[in-house]
């Protein structure tokens, strides 16, 4: 797995991700176990959606 997410969409995305999945604790919803896509992304800075759109913010 090559590296296709940037320093500043890493952040974003585990950011994105704390919030959504502290949300579904507040609203003691399942919907909060949505935010481990984008935390697992960002922690492993590879995101498979990237692949076949050929997109990459990996600055190389």
């Amino acid at each position: 797995m090559k590296c296709n997410v940037g320093y500043v969409d890493r952040f974003l995305r585990i950011i994105i991700g704390l919030v959504v999945a502290l949300l579904g604790v507040v609203f003691d919803s399942w919907w909060g176990l949505i935010g481990i896509v984008p935390i697992a992304t960002g922690l492993f800075k590879f995101c498979p959606l990237y692949v076949p759109l050929k997109i990459s913010t990996d600055k190389k």
